[in-house]
């Protein structure tokens, strides 16, 4: 009976090891990995998924809002109506659990704060619910993966920027939530690349938190104790860029490139708006945050995680390359262009496709 019993259990360990590497021979986003690299969720592939915008405010999320349903469509997504956490962290987390109670197979999360997003985590975990992190990684929790760009780059790339404009003086970095790993990277990313490479430009810093108003009244009052700006750094323009825009005019400070005392201005986003203000020579540069492929591969990769799908870190088939942070967390980092006058007109971007 005991010899019946081990041949029986070697024959079910054959039986799991060859469905292992079936499912790794069936899969096509991404090649199986070690458990040690990978992260996998069950769930069948088949239900409704929630999908959780962090806010509504600014015109790069209305776009991803925008964009949900057309990828959830072409990706085989059956993806519920979008749920705002208007700027509120512990929102989001009642939004994860009404979702959660809701029964959705699986979450869309555009985390507000990348450490209390761990107490949503935690309840889909329980619930065996995979989640997809989208332009925000969380500090920690599960999650199937991360989709969002290089926003170490995102600071290097406008430090670069500046640096070859100005030879030296004083730029100012309109920041970003530094409870979101986005504005930490960021502010950082620019601030250590500026001590670096452009020593002799000096870094003023705002600390606006993606508030709209706070960015208005920080730099008004920043620009009456410095007059001679030469440069902004504005890391979201969805916000940023019209309070922005508005309190230099209502300065007289809003002067064209080309004119003298032009203030340089880079930003973040890739939003129409922005497009606009580069033909007009109001701003310089922006780096194209892709809205439209956030929402692809967020369902992209939920779709696979409800399948029982792994990934692991390496290039993809999409221009892109998976990585893992320091937290353990995969997370697919998306191309992000710079764009200015000489490429702002380029039909592939996605700010040139809204209507």
């Amino acid at each position: 009976m005991a010899g019946r019993n081990v041949r029986n259990t070697r024959i079910a360990s054959r039986a799991v090891r060859a469905a292992a590497a079936a499912a790794c021979a069936t899969l096509v986003l991404a090649a199986c990995g070690s458990t040690k690299d990978s992260v996998s969720s069950g769930g069948g592939g088949t239900g409704k998924v929630g999908v959780i915008l962090p806010l509504l405010t600014s015109p790069f999320w209305q776009s991803y809002n925008d964009y949900v349903p057309k990828m959830a469509k072409s990706e085989g997504v059956d993806a519920l109506k979008t749920v705002n956490s208007n700027s509120d962290p512990s929102q989001q987390i009642t939004d994860i659990n009404n979702q959660l109670n809701q029964g959705v197979k699986g979450l869309v999360v555009a985390p507000l704060d990348s450490a209390a997003i761990a107490a949503g985590l935690d309840q889909a975990e329980r619930k065996g619910v995979p989640v997809v992190a989208v332009d925000v990684a969380p500090e920690k929790g599960k999650v199937a993966m991360v989709v969002r760009a290089n926003n170490v780059a995102y600071g290097e790339k406008a430090c670069e920027y500046l640096g070859k404009q100005i030879p030296s003086g004083k730029v100012v970095q309109i920041m970003g939530d530094l409870a979101s790993v986005n504005g930490r990277d960021r502010s950082e990313a620019f601030r250590t690349c500026v001590q670096k490479n452009y020593p002799k430009l000096k870094v003023l810093e705002i600390p606006a938190k993606w508030e709209s108003d706070t960015a208005a009244s920080k730099l008004d009052t920043l620009l009456n104790a410095n007059p001679d700006i030469k440069g902004i750094y504005m890391q979201a323009g969805g916000v940023y860029l019209a309070p922005t825009l508005q309190t230099l005019k209502s300065k007289g400070m809003l002067k064209k490139a080309g004119q003298a005392a032009h203030i340089t201005i880079v930003s973040n986003d890739g939003i129409p708006q922005e497009f606009d203000a580069i033909r007009k020579g109001e701003i310089d540069a922006t780096v194209s945050q892709p809205a439209d492929a956030y929402a692809k591969y967020g369902m992209y990769y939920i779709k696979a995680a409800m399948q029982g799908k792994t990934f692991k870190t390496g290039p993809t088939d999409h221009d892109s390359e998976i990585v893992k942070l320091p937290s353990g967390i995969l997370e697919d980092q998306l191309p992000a262009p710079l764009v200015t006058k000489d490429n702002v007109d380029d039909p592939k971007l996605w700010g040139n496709t809204v209507k």
